[in-house]
């Protein structure tokens, strides 16, 4: 089966030289390609330029996104209804800058426009602006594909990012979601339209049940 795996960071661009990114640091949706690959999969892997585990073995074509924006046009391009699953495991940034203001001496707000923002011995406030989400294109980009996507949270409990999980397959027309972060615990759900949720203890459990939807739908 064609399948699609997004795993690492977005970046986006303060100025020239700063960005605005997090830590993710690719590895399970890398190893999640090197394991779709050995079951046989034909695997696309989309990673972050700031990716520091890269995928191990395995046939990927592979291709490097940056921001959000890159991403989604990457993803866009890709879109095919013979592609059989797409697993959305990329830490997208859930912001952007907008705005760049300094306080001047008069308390009034100014705009920054700079190549490279200069160092002051003032504050600066940037505004965040939420970033497009992703996941709310994938059914149209890949209609007959399993779409997976991910919940990380670190608030709330185990309860509260369940109801997370349900919501997001409600809202973006997935089949699962894969939910895991300091709120759930350890190890990792695996959530149904249904909203039953299948606790996987490890990496690879993870990854032989998410290979088993595929089977599924072969």
């Amino acid at each position: 089966m064609k399948c699609i795996v997004t795993a690492g960071p977005t970046y986006e661009e303060l100025d020239g030289v700063r960005r605005l990114t997090n830590f993710s640091t690719g590895a399970l949706g890398s190893g999640l390609a090197d394991y779709l690959a050995g079951q046989g999969h034909e695997v696309e892997l989309l990673t972050g330029y700031y990716t520091i585990c890269p995928p191990a073995t395995g046939p990927h074509r592979r291709q490097t996104f940056t921001t959000t924006a890159d991403l989604q046009s990457r993803l866009a391009a890709l879109a095919s209804p013979e592609i059989g699953a797409v697993f959305h495991a990329a830490a997208v940034s859930d912001f952007t800058f907008g705005k760049i203001w300094e306080r001047g001496g008069d308390g009034e707000l100014r705009e920054v426009n700079a190549a490279k923002i200069p160092t002051r011995d003032s504050a600066l406030l940037a505004e965040l602006v939420p970033t497009a989400k992703i996941i709310r294109h994938l059914r149209g980009w890949f209609p007959r594909a399993l779409l997976a996507g991910w919940k990380y949270e670190l608030d709330g409990d185990r309860a509260q990012t369940i109801a997370k999980g349900v919501r997001q397959i409600s809202d973006n027309q997935s089949d699962i979601c894969i939910v895991n972060g300091h709120a759930y615990g350890d190890g990792f759900g695996l959530i149904d339209r249904v909203g039953s949720n299948i606790h996987l203890p490890d990496k690879l459990a993870l990854f032989a049940a998410l290979a088993g939807a595929v089977r599924e739908r072969c």
